[in-house]
């Protein structure tokens, strides 16, 4: 390899391969992120930015930006029939949980051009009209046949390929991995509208209906504005390429009361569940839709290619400093698959429930889900959980290979909970994070072995932060005096009641991990 050649060739420019490149320059890997389109994408069918992924982006000083770019929808709406029967005020029910209670609503286009300015802040140019045509590796690196912008084929040497190239994966069919799953039958359609009535409010809605009508709308201004997510009525495979917005079916339309103004963007799509088989072959790993697509119930799909990414880049960084051996790189896999195949299948659960004809789902979404929904609302712990599934703040790596111990209710794998005002100067516990390096935190006294422990390798190690315990501690469930040591992606590996410095020490050496 040449002194130019990246240490990481990144094989699409959506959100998933932008938030790599971003959180791998951050940290001073080098790395070329080149996409097959000629220029940025244009439209747009992701759009929820979830509490999870807000927290993670404030390593990079990027919450605020996206939440200037976007809209925080307030609440949540459940209809059935025709009939609103139960809100979820996100900020009033959940401000202690996050400091994002809510579902920013974040075009993909403008998202990743948010994205895409702040890579090329830090140096790095997103090479579009770049086709990923070929590859192979050894044990010293991957070398990529690329065809650039003027036509002509060229090699690029890397230490490592990242495919984040989407459901159609050049990376993922040329390893020969298996993509098992399906694709539903029924063909759904977006629309970015214009319109007047009950629901265009601001806030999400979703209608569910016995007749199968599945209608979800997604706020793109606080009044007016929506993106209306549904089935399509009497579908016709032969026409799925021709259909407009009047072909559609206004069944839930018209029971919501909604009245189209204007539509500014219509299309129409088949859904599909599928998961890889593997993540990673060599130093070849999958992430985001090139490794799973699901169905867009909930506003999982870009979160989680996301999620994926953030999850590689520290452990490669770790590797490529040589401050962890190679078995680091193969938690990326043991961690985010298995999550994958959750989501997958809860999506799936849900959406089968939203959508199917049969008896038992009608009576589910028309009877028992409107009514559960308004109860669990009042009920802060099943508020607290159904969030946390929603927001991913409750996705955890407790049966991960990083993950031991347990002190006060937060277990190894946990996400470290946020505490709002945890400094003197009011700031929260998640600001000390952004340095994306290996932390402990304890809040309450700290055991005097331990404060040693961490002085004597501060220029390496993790670095110590103790905050003041207070009530708020508490009720997140976290144990006073425990240590807990904090991953670069702000959970939780490690917890020890007590603080014992000789556990955390092993943790790390028995992982290969060093400082």
């Amino acid at each position: 390899m040449q002194a130019s050649d990246p240490d990481v060739l990144i094989c699409g420019a959506g959100p998933t391969g932008l938030v790599l490149a971003l959180w791998l320059t951050k940290q001073q890997v080098r790395v070329r992120i080149v996409d097959k389109r000629h220029e940025p994408g244009g439209t747009s069918r992701a759009l929820a930015v979830q509490a999870r992924t807000l927290e993670l982006y404030g390593q990079l000083g990027l919450a605020d930006a996206a939440l200037e770019q976007g809209y925080a929808a307030p609440g949540f709406n459940v209809w059935a029939n025709g009939r609103r029967r139960g809100r979820i005020p996100f900020k009033r029910k959940l401000g202690e949980l996050t400091a994002y209670p809510y579902v920013l609503i974040l075009p993909q286009d403008r998202h990743e051009r948010l994205l895409a300015d702040r890579l090329a802040e830090l140096g790095v140019q997103v090479e579009h009209a770049t086709e990923l045509v070929r590859f192979e590796q050894d044990t010293g690196g991957v070398r990529a046949v690329l065809k650039e912008a003027d036509g002509i084929e060229r090699v690029c040497s890397a230490k490592y390929l990242a495919g984040c190239d989407g459901a159609h994966s050049i990376v993922r069919k040329s390893l020969g991995i298996d993509f098992a799953g399906g694709t539903y039958s029924r063909f759904f359609y977006v629309a970015d509208v214009e319109a007047e009535g009950p629901p265009m409010d601001g806030e999400v809605h979703i209608n569910l209906d016995r007749s199968a009508d599945f209608l979800a709308i997604f706020p793109l201004a606080p009044a007016g504005r929506a993106r209306l997510v549904g089935t399509l009525v009497n579908d016709r495979p032969d026409r799925i390429d021709t259909l407009s917005f009047d072909d559609i079916g206004a069944n839930a339309i018209d029971k919501l009361r909604i009245r189209v103004g204007r539509i500014n963007w219509f299309s129409t799509y088949k859904v599909h569940h599928r998961v890889a088989e593997r993540f990673r072959e060599g130093r070849v790993f999958l992430l985001g839709d090139a490794g799973h697509i699901h169905s867009p119930a909930g506003g999982q799909g870009m979160n989680t290619g996301i999620g994926d990414a953030i999850n590689l880049a520290w452990k490669l960084a770790a590797v490529l400093r040589g401050q962890a051996a190679d078995a680091l790189l193969g938690s990326y896999e043991a961690e985010r698959l298995a999550f994958a195949r959750r989501l997958v299948a809860t999506t799936d659960r849900v959406f089968t429930l939203a959508t199917s004809a049969k008896l038992p789902a009608r009576i589910m979404r028309t009877r028992v889900v409107p009514v559960a929904v308004p109860s669990a609302a009042r009920v802060p712990a099943a508020l607290r959980f159904a969030f946390g599934i929603l927001s991913q703040l409750g996705l955890h790596y407790r049966r991960g290979p990083l993950a031991e111990g347990a002190a006060g209710r937060i277990r190894g794998g946990d996400r470290l909970p946020w505490i709002a005002r945890a400094q003197p100067d009011g700031s929260d516990n998640f600001a000390p994070l952004d340095g994306m390096r290996w932390q402990v935190h304890v809040y309450g006294d700290v055991r005097p072995e331990l404060a040693v422990w961490c002085a004597a390798c501060a220029d390496r190690g993790p670095a110590l932060r103790r905050f003041e315990w207070s009530d708020a501690c508490g009720r997140a469930g976290l144990d006073r005096g425990a240590a807990y040591l904090i991953r670069p992606d702000l959970y939780v590996a490690l917890a020890v009641p007590g603080g014992d410095p000789e556990v955390i020490g092993r943790f790390l050496r028995d992982r290969l991990i060093a400082f």
